[in-house]
């Protein structure tokens, strides 16, 4: 999966790099909820004219990502309650997939690649750096789904995962919770070298549930 990061401005009109570097830091949690998008500020700041960014803004509003308000003009879409339940419903049932599908699958070179990435993110957690443990966090998920060998089941993930960017953020910013998330990939990765689907399956619906309640607190919802 291609970092939300590493946007390819080549070629592109001016009002679709703005849309991807505005839709990219809703994303990663650079523009929060409930926030305003003022046109003249964003303009300055991106050093363009108001008419990309007004256009930008219209196609964010089309993808749910910026509501419309009237006589308060542009602002960041909040997480509902529901929205989050949604995606983490269909999150759930796509990773437990996964992991069955990984134990049965998934090679011993692969395998050690998985013990790696949770290694991985136990370093990047010491760096306090919310970008790298985010990183960090997707890339371990890609070693279990690639591992699968199912190109649907991929793709599937693949395009929830940018919606799954605004959620990941409310949670790993949260440095109590990273001890947890470690010990959490490591019971989903002992699992899988053991080939016991059923538990691997239970240790993923577990490490999302915590997710959700830990970004209900965050949110407030």
């Amino acid at each position: 999966m291609q970092d939300i990061n590493e946007i390819d401005e080549a070629f592109l009109p001016l009002r679709d790099v703005v849309f991807k570097k505005l839709r990219a830091e809703i994303l990663l949690g650079k523009l929060s909820p409930g926030e305003r998008l003022m046109e003249l500020h964003l303009a300055q700041r991106l050093g363009v004219s108001r008419t990309p960014v007004r256009e930008a803004i219209r196609k964010l509003e089309l993808e749910g990502l910026v509501t419309m308000l009237p006589r308060r003009g542009a602002q960041v879409a909040q997480i509902s309650e529901k929205d989050l339940k949604d995606v983490l419903q269909v999150r759930t049932s796509l990773e437990q997939l996964a992991v069955r599908l990984a134990c049965e699958r998934m090679d011993e070179e692969t395998l050690k690649e998985l013990e790696k990435a949770c290694e991985s993110f136990a370093a990047a957690t010491a760096s306090k750096d919310m970008t790298a443990i985010t990183k960090a966090d997707v890339a371990l998920h890609d070693v279990i789904i690639r591992s699968t060998g199912n190109r649907k089941l991929e793709q599937m993930i693949s395009n929830l995962a940018e919606q799954m960017y605004r959620y990941r953020f409310e949670y790993i910013k949260d440095a109590t919770y990273h001890t947890r998330l470690i010990e959490e990939h490591r019971k989903i990765y002992q699992s899988i070298a053991d080939r016991d689907a059923v538990r691997a399956q239970e240790e993923i619906a577990t490490h999302i549930e915590n997710q959700r309640q830990t970004i209900m607190e965050h949110l407030n919802l």
